[in-house]
Parts: C-alpha cells; sequence; structure tokens
C-alpha cells in the first residue's frame, strides 16, 4: 500500500483543500454509480484486481483499461503497485472506473492508521475497506477483532464508509461449538459488512447460501467466484447454486457490488472476460 501524505511544509493546508476537493469529486461519482444502479435494478459488477495480479504489476494502467472495455463497472484494488491515489483517481477516471473496495491489510485499519487510510481511500472514491486476511489462536482473539471492527466502522459511519472482513476457508474452521465467522459476525455490529467468497466459503466446507441466510443485510459486497469446475470454469460452470446466491442478494439483502474474481486461470484476461460473458448470459451484467 503506498498510502497518500499530506505535505508537511507550509503548502500543508493548500494540498489538504486540494485533496478534499478531489475526494468529493470521487465520492460523488461512486454515489451516483450506485443511484443509476438502483435505478436499473440492477446490482453492478466489478472485478476483484487479484484475478490479473501479474499483469497489473507491470501494466496496471493497460489492465484497468482492458477491464473497462470488457464491460465491469468497478475494481476492488488488491495492492496499488506503486502509484499514490492522486494517480489511482486519475487511471480510475480515464477508465470510467470507480474503485468498488479495496483489500486493505489488517495493519492499515488499526487505531495509529486508520485517518490515512480514510484520505487514501477517499481520494480513489472507496467507500468499501476490506481486511482480507485475519487468523487467531482462539476464540477471545477472534472477540478482540471483533471489538476492534465495532470501534472503527463508528468512526468510519461519519464518512459513509464500510469496514468488513473476507471470507477464506479457515475462517469456517470451529473453535468450540461455534467457527471463526459466527464468533467474529455474531459479535460485530451491522455496520461491520460481511464480504462473503463463494468459493472460498465452499472450500471451507460451509454454504454460502445459508451463510448469507444467517447475516441478512451484512453482504453489501461480495465476492462471486466459481467452486468445483475446474481451474478454468467461470461462474456457470462449476457447482454453486448461483440462483439462489443471486435471488438473495437481490431480494433480501443489501447487496451493492457482485466483485466477481478468478485466480486460477492460465490465461487471466481471457477468464476475466468469459466470466463477465457468462454473468451477461445470466442477466447479471
Amino acid at each position: 500500500m503506498t498510502p497518500y501524505h499530506l505535505s508537511k511544509n507550509t503548502r500543508r493546508e493548500f494540498l489538504r483543500r486540494t485533496a478534499a476537493g478531489a475526494a468529493g469529486v470521487a465520492w460523488a461519482a461512486s454515489l451516483s454509480t450506485l443511484t443509476r444502479a438502483a435505478a436499473e435494478k440492477k446490482i453492478p459488477v466489478g472485478l476483484q484486481l487479484y484475478s490479473l495480479r501479474d499483469q497489473c504489476k507491470t501494466d496496471l494502467p493497460g489492465m484497468l483499461a482492458a477491464v473497462s472495455r470488457i464491460g465491469y463497472k468497478g475494481v476492488e484494488f488488491a495492492g496499488y503497485h506503486g502509484r499514490t491515489a492522486k494517480e489511482l483517481r486519475q487511471m480510475l477516471n480515464d477508465n470510467g472506473l470507480i474503485a468498488c473496495g479495496t483489500h486493505t491489510p489488517y495493519e492499515s485499519v488499526l487505531a495509529d492508521k486508520l485517518e490515512e487510510t480514510i484520505e487514501f481511500n477517499k481520494m480513489i472514491g472507496n467507500r468499501f475497506l476490506i481486511v482480507p486476511w485475519m487468523q487467531a489462536n482462539d476464540k477471545q482473539e477472534w472477540l478482540d477483532k471483533a471489538k476492534l471492527f465495532n470501534h472503527a466502522a463508528a468512526k468510519l459511519a461519519s464518512h459513509r464508509m464500510w469496514i468488513g472482513y473476507h471470507a477464506h476457508a479457515h475462517d469456517f474452521q470451529k473453535f468450540g461449538d461455534e467457527t471463526a465467522w459466527d464468533i467474529f459476525f455474531g459479535n460485530t455490529k451491522p455496520e461491520v459488512i460481511m464480504q462473503l467468497d463463494t468459493s472460498n466459503c465452499c472450500e471451507g466446507g460451509a454454504d454460502p447460501v445459508a451463510v448469507l441466510r444467517k447475516y441478512p443485510g451484512r453482504e453489501r459486497s461480495i465476492h462471486i467466484k466459481a467452486f468445483g469446475g475446474g481451474t478454468d470454469a467461470v461462474i456457470g460452470e462449476d457447482k454453486v447454486h448461483w440462483s439462489e446466491v443471486f435471488e438473495f442478494c437481490e431480494t433480501k439483502g443489501k447487496t451493492e457490488w457482485y466483485v466477481l474474481e478468478h485466480e486460477s486461470a492460465k490465461d487471466p484476461l481471457q477468464a476475466v472476460t468469459r466470466s463477465f460473458e457468462s454473468l451477461k448470459k445470466l442477466g447479471k451484467a
């Protein structure tokens, strides 16, 4: 992560006002996209850029252009490849994309880093701060993390931003009679969002539809990822019960973004193109 820093010299106030203005424009673009999507009664589809991780390392501008041409409305960052928030904002603007999320390290939402993280994400127009990975040795550690996320959520509320946690298979292991996922989300406020990953959930032995139903309204951003159809399978060629996932998100949930991820293909760009085409056939893009 390359956080956006304000100058500490005499130009600090000028730069602060400039950054605030740019962040305001980005914010308006983000909210406008969501408003249009609501009017169309269709959840917008973004791409998790981890799907194109190697390509983004060498040509981030080219990959953002390619993602836009495919038809994705937004991107979720998984690293910034040495770019500042201002540079990222410009690249997004150039390609008609908005930031539909960032996978931001756990350390970046701790009390001493949270304000810096907020400013960075406001600059790029992102409302969803998603911690992609956490581990704990026992139930108490998960409870401590839940408390930290509750405090962060309270601070983010005034910025109209959300903090969330992304699912991996190990989150469905049990500590006593409860899974780590249930300990964490059973002790966090509704303002802490649940970024379920359909594939990782299945890999952990859980049913994504059951998890969604247990925590209605917590899935404002959901990773839609194929599971069980082979390394190149896209949505519709796998074993996830997609009709039930989509039905929940579109009628009972508060889903604001479908975030597609495909992380195992031999040709990543082809895979995310095929994935989008599959979603179009299903009427989701």
